[in-house]
C-alpha cells in the first residue's frame, strides 16, 4: 500500500518562509511526476507545482520566483520550499504523484493527507 506523508506546515508571518515535505511509503519501484496543490477555504484545488522523474519543474504563477519545488528519488520525498510568504498563500497543501509503480502494480494520482500552511499579515 502506497502513503504519501506530509510535513513542514504551521503558522509563519507574511515575508517568511516554509519548507515543506512529502514522504512516500510502501512496496515502490519508482514514482513518475510528483506535485503539490493547495486549498483554501470555499476555494477549489489549485496547483502549486511539479516535478517529473527527470527533474523537470512546472509552477503557478502566483508563486513563480518564491517558491521552489525539488525532490530526492532515493528517499521518495518532494519538498516544497515557500519563501516571501503571503497571506493569500493561507491554504492546505496536498502532495499528489500521477503514477507510482509498485510491487502490486500501477497506482494513479494518489494524494497525501494535507498540511496547514497559516500565513499571518
Amino acid at each position: 500500500q502506497v502513503q504519501l506523508v506530509e510535513s513542514g506546515g504551521g503558522l509563519v508571518q507574511a515575508g517568511g518562509s516554509l519548507r515543506l515535505s512529502c514522504a512516500a511509503s510502501g512496496s515502490i519501484f519508482s514514482i513518475n511526476t510528483m506535485g503539490w496543490y493547495r486549498q483554501a477555504p470555499g476555494k477549489q484545488r489549485e496547483l502549486v507545482a511539479t516535478i517529473t522523474s527527470g527533474g523537470s519543474t512546472n509552477y503557478a504563477d502566483s508563486v513563480k520566483g518564491r517558491f521552489a519545488i525539488s525532490r530526492d528519488n532515493a528517499k521518495k520525498t518532494v519538498y516544497l520550499t515557500m519563501n516571501s510568504l503571503k497571506p493569500e498563500d493561507t491554504a492546505g497543501y496536498y502532495c499528489n504523484t500521477d503514477r507510482v509503480i509498485t510491487d502490486r502494480g500501477y497506482v494513479y494520482d494518489y494524494w497525501g493527507q494535507g498540511t496547514q500552511v497559516t500565513v499571518s499579515s
